[in-house]
């Protein structure tokens, strides 16, 4: 029972025991004065009938004519005449019991107010002639006395309630504090770091909530100071310090990652920029106007990766004048037209004076496909920069080794993939999620997707994937997912998590479509958990409110693929997310390189220190699952702990 319930009842039972006993006594104190006022109006009618009498002691006509003026009015139960000596009854007038008409029995029973009496003597000359004995009905007073009760209980009873208003209210509003606490609390466990903005007056309360303030206060310091710090550690080990690209490091992480054979890894092509002449443009414009080169070369790489759809590219900058613009999920039409685009920005920098070369920077683009080894997509690009730095005719040579795009065009795709979404030929895949302690204990399964192609084929995510985001599919293929995890799971009562796009989240009617199908089935919400992805992330106010949307229906959120946006980790905690997984560029050979093991050991920090459980992405070999378990991480999943596969019954 909550302390403002208990409080309430007490006192309700106060209440109830001092109006109580404040009714009974008022009961009481009426009762003894109904009974004086009885013996005291019987003994005064006794005397003023004594007195009367007296003059006609021997006139018993003229007694009885006394006698009956005064019985008549009503207030006496009896009045009596006698002779003295001998006890003679000269008269007697008796009105028999009845009780009062509105006074209920148990009441009459309860107070007992019993018939008062009074006598006086009747004198002739010096001696006694008669004696006159009355005695009174209580029953007016009864009815009084009931009347009385009524009127003192009903006042008790509104003066009773009307406290108990007022002192439930005050209550409440006395310890309110004390439920901002609790929900203060209770947001530090979903790591959210609330301050309570009002401070009560009572001066208890008052004091704790300064010391809750100050402790979510030194949380939020904390974790800040942490995450700054994991920050740094990621700017130095994979950022370019003139360019503010990834540096070298990074790109060699990311096209590894790119080309390992993987459910949503894609095609695509791999463009390899050099500066034309960097050693002559130093002798010719100085160190310093070069360097201006190389950092308008980055801004122009960076405006080109902030356009939309373009989250999963990445520009580097390797070495000297060489950038490289690593593109998956394109095809040889989009290669050249970027390219020219590229060709643009540059011969725009060349007219405003940043370099006196013509070209400014030559460009080879060489196309890569995973499985391949990354040497030979990194050859394959740099025989392509080579021939276009002998033939001063072309701005760009692209190499194509194998067949990168299917027989089927934009059309084709179209039709099969409308069919496959429209008559359910989705097949679900799921790859576990194991506890990085015991590898035999499953967190959850990641969803993952097929399609059938007009064969029946089964086509992996990374083929199919790119297309349905150039037909504008994403947000349906969404939904078409969320209905098939939601039926699996009614036959299948297993965690599961399952991907949200960058579409899905920008969609306010796929969103709120989405929420009303988790809203018909809340007996699956333990079990399904929403990820997005860290470089698709909404707006930090349209994040919080997709996090509070999907909680509010019982269902989770997580985050995936995190670790190139670290500093977004601040706003981390408002969302109550159910965990956070490390992209897997920054897990790949974690045992060899110290520098990502420092990197992990940051981001481990910060998300313990807000009690946010942290999941490998692509773990591949034993040396990596042996670190992350030195690390103290809580999950891995990849290859090593399980591939992709259909449910096993």
């Amino acid at each position: 029972m909550s302390l403002l319930k208990q409080l309430f009842l007490a006192i309700c039972l106060f209440l109830v025991v001092a109006f109580t006993g404040s009714f009974i006594a008022g009961v009481e104190s009426s009762r003894e004065q109904s009974l004086s006022q009885l013996r005291s109006h019987a003994q005064d009618a006794a005397t003023a009938l004594g007195l009367s009498m007296t003059p006609h002691a021997d006139d018993p006509a003229m007694i009885e004519l006394m006698v009956s003026s005064i019985f008549d009015s009503g207030y006496f139960n009896s009045i009596r005449v006698v002779r003295i000596p001998g006890d003679d009854v000269i008269i007697e007038r008796h009105s028999g019991d009845s009780a009062a008409e509105s006074v209920p029995l148990w009441f009459s029973d309860l107070v007992d107010l019993q018939p008062q009496g009074g006598d006086a003597l009747i004198m002739r000359g010096w001696e006694q002639a008669a004696r006159v004995e009355v005695i009174s009905n209580p029953q007016f007073a009864l009815a009084k006395l009931w009347d009385s009760a009524i009127g003192s209980l009903l006042w008790l009873l509104l003066c009773g309630l009307v406290s108990a208003v007022l002192g439930g209210w005050l209550l409440r509003t006395q310890l309110r504090p004390l439920d901002n606490m609790v929900k203060q609390a209770q947001a530090i466990t979903r790591r959210e770091f609330l301050t309570l903005p009002t401070v009560p007056r009572t001066p208890e309360l008052k004091r704790v909530v300064n010391a809750m303030n100050q402790m979510v206060e030194k949380l939020k310091t904390l974790f800040a100071e942490e995450a700054a710090r994991s920050e740094k550690l990621r700017e130095q080990a994979y950022q370019d310090s003139i360019t503010g690209l990834a540096n070298r490091r990074l790109f060699d992480i990311r096209l590894a990652h790119q080309l390992a054979i993987h459910e949503q890894n894609a095609e695509g092509y791999l463009i390899l920029l050099r500066v034309n002449d960097l050693a002559g443009l130093n002798q010719r414009l100085g160190g310093q106007q070069t360097d201006a080169l190389i950092a308008a070369i980055g801004e122009l790489l960076k405006r080109l990766l902030d356009q939309k759809n373009r989250t999963d590219w990445l520009a580097s900058r390797s070495r000297g004048g060489e950038f490289t613009l690593l593109v998956p999920g394109i095809g040889s039409e989009e290669a050249d037209l970027l390219a020219s685009e590229l060709h643009n920005g540059l011969e725009n920098l060349r007219q405003t004076g940043a370099s006196d070369c013509t070209p400014v920077a030559h460009m080879g683009i060489a196309a890569f496909r995973p499985g391949e080894e990354p040497s030979q997509v990194i050859g394959r690009a740099d025989q392509a920069l080579a021939q276009t730095q002998n033939d001063p005719s072309q701005n760009w040579v692209r190499l194509d080794d194998y067949n990168t795009q299917t027989t089927q065009g934009l059309h084709e795709w179209r039709t099969w993939i409308d069919d496959a979404l429209s008559q359910r030929k989705l097949q679900l895949y799921f790859q576990p999620v194991m506890h990085c302690a015991d590898r035999n204990q499953v967190l959850h399964h990641k969803v993952l997707a097929r399609l059938l192609d007009p064969q029946g084929k089964a086509i992996a995510a990374g083929r199919f994937l790119p297309w349905i985001e150039r037909l504008g599919w994403t947000a349906r293929f969404d939904v078409a997912m969320l209905e098939h995890s939601l039926a699996h799971l009614s036959q299948h009562a297993a965690p599961l998590a399952l991907s949200l796009s960058a579409a899905t989240l920008h969609d306010r009617a796929t969103l709120e479509r989405i929420q009303e199908i988790l809203k018909q089935h809340p007996q699956q919400a333990d079990l399904l958990t929403f990820e997005v992805d860290e470089r698709h992330l909404p707006p930090a106010a349209e994040l919080e409110a997709l996090s509070q949307a999907i909680r509010s229906t019982g269902y989770s959120l997580g985050l995936q693929h995190f670790g190139g946006r670290f500093s977004l980790i601040g706003n981390l905690t408002h969302l109550g997310l159910a965990y956070l997984k490390l992209d897997g560029t920054y897990i790949r050979a974690i045992d060899e390189e110290s520098d990502k093991r420092m990197f992990i050991e940051a981001v481990f920090r910060a998300t313990n220190s807000i009690d946010l459980p942290l999941i490998a992405e692509m773990v591949e070999t034993e040396g990596e699952l042996t670190a992350l378990k030195e690390l103290g991480l809580y999950g891995a999943m990849g290859r090593l702990l399980g591939a992709p596969m259909p449910w096993k019954n």
